[in-house]
């Protein structure tokens, strides 16, 4: 059995529910991603913020990305998995949920992010398709 600690990456940096959206994305074009989790000071979840998030959900409509917060964009309870949840658990929620990332939670921690591009890097061809297809629709 694979499981979610397996295929993760681990160690994802984290914005902080104060950090601003300017520093968010900053950090986004530092690592070259399109997502955060976005983490209290204790490192426990309590978002997802994308590059999206910034553009449509803020700067469009008029918020100043120098001064909310990036846990301003925190919407309800994050899509999550365990870390030692297998694998077929993690692609079910994927395209259940139609999201690219998924945090991984060990004892109310982050401690990973499984992406769209860690399946495709662990898993087979035909698993890594009906999942990105599952996403897409």
């Amino acid at each position: 059995m694979t499981t979610a600690r397996e295929i993760m990456t681990q160690s994802p940096r984290c914005i902080g529910v104060n950090d601003s959206l300017r520093i968010a994305a900053s950090v986004m074009a530092d690592l070259d991603v399109g997502a955060l989790p976005i983490c209290g000071e204790d490192r426990k979840l309590k978002g997802m913020l994308t590059d999206r998030d910034i553009v449509v959900g803020a700067v469009a409509k008029g918020m100043d990305p120098e001064t909310t917060p990036a846990g301003r964009l925190a919407k309800g309870a994050p899509v999550t998995i365990a870390a030692d949840d297998d694998v077929r658990i993690v692609l079910e929620r994927m395209q259940r949920h139609q999201v690219r990332r998924l945090p991984v939670i060990e004892n109310h921690q982050l401690v990973g992010i499984v992406s769209q591009a860690d399946v495709a890097l662990s898993l087979s061809a035909a698993s890594t398709g009906k999942t990105v297809e599952g996403i897409s629709q």
